[in-house]
């Protein structure tokens, strides 16, 4: 909102990215580019270099919605939508960090896991149990495996 010009492509990539922002009526819409990579939440949906980011801040009286608009040509088939909405609470005191640490993945001291591209049967292992004997790129198949016409592919592939 500042009026700084828009770095070229190859300039480095950071955690915060390079963020622009406009008014568009009482909505705050910032569009985020040039952004390390990293994941969308903690257990899922990587994020590649490439992605942008299109959000939107509106008010609502004491609420606020936060829209979250992900576009990755790397990993996503389609836009990833995310929405939270918050209320005003002034008299709420926030402590400096609230989380507690735990670990997440125990693991012996030293061991880092590496996988070879092709050699990762994580993502197959589950294919073959129960009844419905997945076809191989279910789990690459991107945003049509969550629509229920995806189930019609499979029962045509003679699962």
């Amino acid at each position: 909102m500042d009026g700084r010009s828009h770095p070229p492509d190859f300039a480095e990539h950071t955690w915060g990215g390079f963020g622009t922002a406009e008014w568009v009526g009482n909505v705050l819409k910032m569009r985020v580019d040039h952004i390390k990579e990293d994941y969308y939440r903690r257990n899922g949906v990587p994020q590649s270099d490439k992605a942008e980011v299109t959000e939107y801040w509106i008010r609502h009286g004491n609420y606020l919605t936060w829209v979250h608009i992900a576009y990755d040509p790397v990993y996503l088939t389609e836009p990833l939508i995310r929405s939270v909405e918050y209320v005003a609470t002034p008299n709420t005191e926030v402590t400096p960090y609230p989380c507690t640490v735990v670990t997440e993945v125990s693991r012996p001291k030293g061991v880092v896991p590496s996988l070879l591209p092709g050699t990762n049967t994580m993502l197959t292992e589950f294919l073959n149990k129960g009844p419905l004997h997945l076809p191989e790129d279910t789990p690459r198949g991107g945003a049509e495996t969550m629509y229920p016409e995806f189930r019609l592919k499979i029962k045509s592939a003679g699962n």
